[in-house]
């Protein structure tokens, strides 16, 4: 592949996995704030902007970062199974991405009950988004870790692959 096309996956990459992991930073605030704020309306406006910001936002920074990881495996030098640091990274973007997901569901429901004006300000707060929001950041700093420091390994797929010498050696 041309070294300007690979260049451009790389920086679609590493863009969306950096803004992923930003806008999950700006979650855990915005949760934070949520639990922690003596205002009803900022309470309330804390819980009632998940729900886009997880479908608008979250979801597609983290299939973005999904999808250009995979191409980016494909096309460059390290493989999609060959090296367990790329393997693990697919597996913390894998399931973190099904998790939020999955996770979309309740911010709806947390958007429901803040948008309720007769539910009670304890019922609206949660905990929940705040807890998820943190594992998440650290899942995505542990997997941005792998990725700057591509720790040594070989997958047995990757063993079996370098041991093959071509027929023309």
């Amino acid at each position: 592949m041309r070294p300007g096309l690979r260049k451009l996956a790389l920086t679609a990459h590493v863009a969306s996995s950096v803004g992923w992991l930003g806008a999950v930073a700006a979650f855990v605030a915005i949760s934070t704030i949520g639990l922690t704020s003596e205002d009803p309306e900022t309470v309330r406006g804390a819980y009632l902007v998940m729900k886009p910001a997880g479908w608008f936002v979250l979801v597609p920074l983290a299939f973005a970062s999904l999808v250009t990881g995979i191409v980016q495996s494909l096309i460059g030098p390290w493989g999609l199974f060959r090296h367990y640091w790329v393997v693990f990274k697919l597996l913390i973007n894998t399931i973190s991405t099904t998790i939020l997901v999955l996770y979309t569901e309740t911010f709806a429901a947390m958007a429901n009950v803040a948008a309720d004006p007769n539910a009670d300000l304890e019922a609206v707060r949660n905990a929940s988004p705040l807890v998820h929001g943190t594992l998440a950041l650290v899942l995505l700093l542990a997997a941005t870790t792998l990725a700057v420091y591509k720790p040594r390994g070989l997958t047995p797929y990757g063993r079996r692959t370098r041991q093959v010498v071509s027929p023309t050696s």
